[in-house]
C-alpha cells in the first residue's frame, strides 16, 4: 500500500515543509490543540534510519533478497516521503518504498503477507502473542530507570459481541454525527483527549535473541531552571518569520544588559519568547528601528521602525517534566517540552537555513546536482523528545533540493535540457520557465559591487527588443535596449528572449534575463520529477555506520556544550548515541507447493529466493499480449524476453500460455493512449467470439521513462480494465533469472495466485487470528502533492480473503474531500428513490467479499491504520471504529465481532502519544471503566503500534 503523506501540528518548525530526505525520527513537543494549526507535511527519506546494529537488513521496502545467488540484500533503499505545501509544521509523509512497483525487481521480496505489523530494524518491536507475556526480570531499555509500575485493573473478558457494541457507544458518546454523509460529510472533533485513558502495558515481549542497538537520540540533562514564557506583539505586524526575528535579535543587542536584566530570551519567530527566570517587568513596551540590507550601491539604506510588547504569560513548570520522565505523572507538560526545544533551535536557526523541522547549510554536506537547475543540501533534523529512557535529543541527517544559485540563462538551459539561444522559445517552454522561475529571488549582476535583489513574479509575453515603458510623467516611452545601454553602458545581447517580471503588477519592472543570478539559498519546495527523485535518493542512501558517523560529526559540529542558548537554559546534551536493548524476532517459515523440490523455506537476514520452489497457488494466463515503448529494443528482443518469461512463470507454478495473442508490437511513449488503446481493441476482437478476456499486458519501457509509467498504469487501470506489467529496458537486454523470477512472482499475485503462505498459518498457529476466522483490513489515505490545492485525496483499504491463510487480499479505493484524513466511504447510507435508505461502504463491501471467499463471516476484524497523527489520532479512531461497527450491524443486527483497530506509526508520530497515555484506563465520559486492553508496542526511532482492543 502506498504510504501517505501526513498532516501534523507540531510546533516549533520554521516556514513551511519541503521536500526532504532523511529526515529524522522525533518531532517537536506541541502545543494544546486549541493552539495548533493543520498543516501539511512531506520529505524524502533515504534508509538506514533509526537502530545501528552491526547486522542485518539494510534498508526498507522493496523487493529485496538474495535471489538465485544468495548474500545480503543490495536493494531496498527506503523511500522517499513527499513533504510541502501549506505554512505549517511538522513531518509527515508520501512515502514509496523502492519507487514504483513495476519499475523495482531487481530481487526477492521480504514478506509476501499483506499488512501486517512492521518489524524494525535491528530487533523489531515487542510482539504480544496469545496473552500477556510475563514481564522480563531485566529492563528492556538500557541507560534508563524502570518507570515504577502502577497496578493494573481487572478487565472483563469479551463474552458477548452486544458488551462491545455497548463500550463503543460508551466511547464515542462524546461525538456527535460520527456517521458519513454522502453529500455532506461531517468531521467530528473530540472535546478532549484526556476523555479517554487506557490501562497499563500488559508486559514486554521475550521473543527473539536479544542484542544491544544504538539510536539516534542523545540523552539530555533536565535543567533546574524556572521558565517564563512572554506574549510578543511586532507593529506593524509582518508574516515573515526571518524580519521578526531580526527586530528581536536588535532588541537583545541593545537591551539586554539593561531592561532584560542580562537574559539571554529563546523566540519561536512568532508570538512567544522564553526565559530563565522572570524578566524584570511584567509588561514593557520598546521601539525598535531595522535597516534594509545593504545593496552595495551606497546609498542610503531605508529604515524600518517597529513597536515591540512583551508581556508574562506563563511558567513552564519542568518539575511536571520530571515527574512524567520518571513515570509519576500521566501527561507529558507540552509547554516544557515546547521551551526546551525552541531553546535547543535557536542557534542553528541563526546559523543555517531552517526547513521545517531540519536545518541545511553548504558547509554540512557535499552539495550534489539534481538536474534542471535544482541542487540537493545535506542538513540535519532535530528535535528534544520524551522516551522511556528521559530526556533526548534526537538527531539525524537529512537532506532537501535547493535552487542552484546560476545565472538565470544558465538555470534556464538546464530547465529546458538545451541552448536556448539555439532555437526561439516554444510557448511550452514559456510555461515551463515562467511556472520554474515565480517568486524565485535574483540579483542583478550589471552594476558592480551593486547586487539588489529582487523577487520574480512572472514573464514578459514579448521579446525583449519589443518591450518599452514609461520613463517619466508625460509618458516619454523608451525601449529596455535602449535604456540598459543609456543608463548602465549594457548592451543586451539576447534580445529575441523574454524579460523577467519583477515588482507588483501594477508597476511592474523588467530585467533581462542575462543580467540576473539567481541568489543562493532558496529552498525548492515544488514536486521533483523522477530524474530528481532518483538523484537525492543516491545522496541520502547510507549504510547504518555512515549515517551514525554523520550523525556523530552534527553533534559535534553543533557543540551543544558551547551553545550560548542552551548554558543560558542550563540544558547538557551528552555526545554518544543511547543504547537499547532490541531483540531479533525469529523469521516465519514459509510454505511453497508440494511439487517443487523445496517445500518450505527458513528466511536468513530477511532473503530468500525461488530456486527449487514453486508457488503455492499459481495463477493462469492463457491470453496475454507485449507492447514495446523502448525505441531500443528490436522486436526479436522483446518476443525473446517475452518467451523467457513465460516459461519462467510455468516453471514457478504458474499456468502461462507460451503463445501470445498478437505478435510484440512496438509504439511511440508519446502516443501511449492511442497505442494501448487500439492494441487492446484488437486484441478484444480476436478473444471476444471465444468469450475469452485478456488476461495480461506485457509493457517494455525505456529506462527513463518520465511520466510513461504512471500514465501506462492510470490507462490500464481506469480505462481499459486490465492487469499490466512493465519491464525496463535494461532488464530485457540482461534476462537474468532471478530478475525473471521476481517478475513471475509480481504477475502471479496480480492474476490472483499466491506465492507462498505462512506454514504456521497452516497449522492454524497465528495467535489471535487462527482461532476463528479473522479478516485483517489495512487502511490509509495518500494526500496531494505539494501546490496541488484542489486535487482529492485517496483513500484505499484492503482486506484478507483467505483465512486462516490470511495471504490473498481484494482492495478498494475512493476519492475523498482534499487533504481529508478520515476514510468517509469506510460506512456511508444514502436514500434510495426506490429500495429506500442503503447502506454501503468499502468495509461493508469487504465483509461480503471475505464471506463469498471464504464461506464463512468474520469472527474477528484486525484493522490496521497507517498514517495518523497525534491531532488527528482520537477523531480518525473514534470515527473510523464506528464506521466498521454501523458496517457490521448492516449486515446483521446484532453481529458485532470484536475489532482490534491497530495505529501503524512510522516515525515519530505517536510516539508522544504512546508516551503521555501509557498508563491511562479505558473509562467513559462518567468515568466507568470500560472492558478492554491496549497495548503500546514503543520503539525509540521507528515503529510505533498502538493496538486497541474494543
Amino acid at each position: 500500500m502506498v504510504r501517505k503523506r501526513r498532516t501534523d501540528s507540531s510546533s516549533g518548525g520554521e516556514g513551511s515543509e519541503p521536500q526532504e530526505v532523511g529526515s529524522g525520527q522525533g518531532s517537536a513537543p506541541q502545543r494544546p490543540p486549541q493552539q495548533q494549526q493543520q498543516q501539511q507535511q512531506g520529505g524524502y527519506q533515504g534508509r538506514g534510519q533509526g537502530n545501528y546494529q552491526g547486522r542485518g537488513p539494510q534498508g526498507g521496502g522493496g523487493y529485496q533478497g538474495g535471489g538465485y545467488q544468495g548474500g545480503p540484500p543490495q536493494g531496498g533503499r527506503g523511500g522517499y516521503v513527499q513533504r510541502g505545501g501549506g505554512p505549517q509544521r511538522g513531518g509527515g509523509p508520501q512515502q514509496y518504498y523502492g519507487g514504483p512497483p513495476d519499475q523495482q525487481q531487481g530481487q526477492q521480496p521480504r514478506n509476501p503477507r499483506g499488512p501486517a505489523p512492521p518489524q524494525r530494524r535491528g530487533g523489531g518491536p515487542s510482539s504480544y502473542a496469545g496473552g500477556p507475556p510475563s514481564r522480563p526480570s531485566v529492563p528492556e531499555l538500557y541507560q534508563a530507570t524502570q518507570a515504577p509500575q502502577q497496578p493494573v485493573s481487572h478487565e472483563v473478558p469479551y463474552e458477548e459481541s452486544s458488551s462491545s457494541s455497548q463500550m463503543v457507544e460508551q466511547s464515542v458518546v462524546q461525538f456527535q454525527q460520527l456517521s458519513v454523509e454522502q453529500e455532506a460529510p461531517v468531521q467530528a472533533a473530540p472535546a478532549s483527549s484526556k476523555s479517554m485513558r487506557f490501562p497499563l502495558r500488559p508486559g514486554k515481549g521475550n521473543t527473539g535473541i536479544r542484542c544491544i542497538v544504538k539510536a539516534n537520540h542523545f540523552f539530555a540533562e533536565l535543567p533546574d531552571k524556572d521558565l517564563h514564557q512572554y506574549d510578543v506583539t511586532i507593529t506593524p505586524e509582518v508574516t515573515s518569520r526571518g524580519v521578526n526575528r531580526a527586530v528581536m535579535a536588535q532588541l537583545v543587542i541593545l537591551y539586554r544588559d539593561s531592561h532584560l536584566g542580562k537574559r539571554l530570551p529563546a523566540y519561536d519567530g512568532r508570538k512567544s519568547l522564553y526565559t530563565a527566570g522572570p524578566l524584570p517587568f511584567v509588561s514593557k513596551e520598546f521601539k525598535i528601528t531595522l535597516l534594509d540590507e545593504d545593496d552595495g550601491s551606497g546609498s542610503t539604506r531605508r529604515e524600518r521602525d517597529f513597536k515591540v510588547v512583551i508581556k508574562f504569560a506563563s511558567r513552564a513548570d519542568l518539575h511536571h517534566l520530571g515527574m512524567f520522565l520518571a513515570g509519576r505523572q500521566a501527561d507529558a507538560p507540552q509547554e516544557a517540552l515546547q521551551v526546551l526545544d525552541i531553546v535547543l533551535r535557536e542557534l542553528p536557526t541563526n546559523r543555517y537555513s531552517p526547513v521545517g523541522r531540519s536545518f541545511y547549510h553548504p558547509d554540512l554536506g557535499r552539495r550534489q546536482p539534481l538536474g534542471e537547475g535544482l541542487e540537493s543540501w545535506r542538513g540535519f533534523y532535530q528535535s528534544i523528545r520524551p522516551t522511556q529512557m528521559g530526556l533526548s535529543l534526537n538527531i539525524d541527517m537529512s537532506s532537501t533540493a535547493f535552487i542552484e544559485p546560476l545565472p538565470v540563462i544558465e538555470f534556464v538551459n538546464q530547465l529546458l535540457n538545451r541552448d536556448v539561444s539555439a532555437r526561439p522559445l516554444s510557448d511550452s517552454d514559456r510555461v515551463k520557465i515562467k511556472k520554474a522561475l515565480r517568486g524565485v529571488k535574483v540579483e542583478v549582476t550589471h552594476r558592480g559591487n551593486m547586487r539588489r535583489k529582487y523577487r520574480i513574479s512572472g514573464l514578459t509575453s514579448q521579446a525583449t527588443r519589443e518591450l518599452n515603458f514609461p520613463v517619466d510623467e508625460r509618458g516619454t516611452m523608451k525601449s529596455v535596449v535602449e535604456y540598459f545601454r543609456e543608463t548602465y553602458g549594457f548592451s543586451i545581447q539576447h534580445v529575441q528572449w523574454p524579460c523577467l517580471q519583477v515588482g507588483n503588477t501594477q508597476r511592474p519592472n523588467y530585467l533581462p534575463m542575462e543580467v540576473c543570478k539567481i541568489v543562493e539559498g532558496q529552498r525548492y519546495s515544488k514536486r521533483l520529477n523522477e530524474r530528481q527523485i532518483t538523484a537525492l535518493l543516491k545522496v541520502t542512501c547510507q549504510r547504518p555506520n555512515e549515517r551514525e558517523n554523520d550523525i556523530l560529526k552534527t553533534v559535534g559540529h553543533n557543540a551543544y556544550a558551547q551553545d550560548p542558548y542552551a548554558k543560558e537554559f542550563g540544558i547538557k546534551i551528552s555526545t554518544n548515541l543511547a543504547s537499547v536493548e532490541a531483540r531479533i524476532l525469529p523469521p516465519p517459515r514459509l510454505k511453497y507447493h508440494d511439487t517443487g523440490r523445496e517445500r518450505d523455506c527458513l528466511p536468513q537476514v530477511g532473503q530468500w529466493n525461488m530456486m527449487n520452489k514453486k508457488m503455492v497457488n499459481g495463477g493462469v494466463v492463457a491470453s496475454w499480449i507485449c507492447i514495446n515503448f523502448a525505441r531500443n529494443v528490436q522486436d526479436n528482443i522483446a518476443r525473446a524476453f517475452c518467451s523467457e518469461l513465460a516459461q519462467m512463470c510455468n516453471t514457478s507454478g504458474m499456468s502461462f500460455n507460451p503463445e501470445p495473442v498478437l505478435p510484440a508490437l512496438s509504439g511511440r511513449p508519446d502516443q501511449v493512449e492511442r497505442v494501448l488503446k487500439a492494441r487492446f481493441h484488437d486484441a478484444m476482437t480476436k478473444l471476444q467470439p471465444h468469450k475469452k478476456e485478456l488476461d495480461l499486458l506485457v509493457v517494455i519501457l525505456p529506462d527513463n521513462n518520465g511520466s510513461l509509467y504512471g500514465d501506462l498504469k492510470r490507462i490500464c487501470e481506469t480505462d481499459l480494465g486490465i492487469v499490466s506489467q512493465c519491464c525496463l529496458t535494461k532488464h530485457v537486454f540482461r534476462m537474468s533469472k532471478q530478475y525473471l523470477a521476481n517478475v513471475a512472482l509480481k504477475i502471479n499475485v496480480k492474476v490472483g495466485g499466491r506465492n507462498t503462505v505462512l506454514a504456521d498459518a497452516l497449522s492454524r498457529r497465528i495467535p489471535n487470528v487462527s482461532d476463528v476466522p479473522t479478516i485483517i483490513f489495512g487502511a490509509d489515505v495518500t494526500h496531494p502533492h505539494p501546490g496541488e490545492d484542489s486535487s482529492p485525496s485517496i483513500a484505499a483499504v484492503v482486506a484478507s480473503q483467505d483465512w486462516p491463510e490470511i495471504t490473498k487480499y481484494a482492495g478498494l479505493v475512493c476519492a475523498q474531500a482534499h487533504r481529508q484524513e478520515l476514510i468517509q466511504d469506510l460506512y456511508k447510507e444514502w436514500q434510495d428513490p426506490n429500495r429506500g435508505k442503503v447502506s454501503g461502504g468499502m468495509v461493508k463491501e469487504l465483509l461480503i467479499s471475505f464471506r463469498r471467499a471464504t464461506g464463512q463471516k468474520p469472527q474477528r476484524i484486525i484493522f490496521y491504520r497507517d498514517g495518523v497523527s497525534e491531532g488527528q489520532f482520537y477523531q480518525v479512531l473514534l470515527y473510523e471504529l464506528d464506521a466498521i461497527r454501523k458496517a457490521c450491524a448492516s449486515l446483521e443486527p446484532n453481529y458485532q465481532p470484536p475489532v482490534t483497530f491497530v495505529v501503524v506509526q512510522k516515525r515519530h508520530h505517536t510516539r508522544l502519544f504512546a508516551q503521555n497515555h501509557r498508563d491511562r484506563n479505558s473509562v467513559d465520559r462518567s468515568g466507568n471503566i470500560l472492558p478492554g486492553i491496549c497495548h503500546l508496542f514503543l520503539n525509540l526511532n521507528e515503529w510505533v503500534l498502538l493496538v486497541y482492543q474494543i
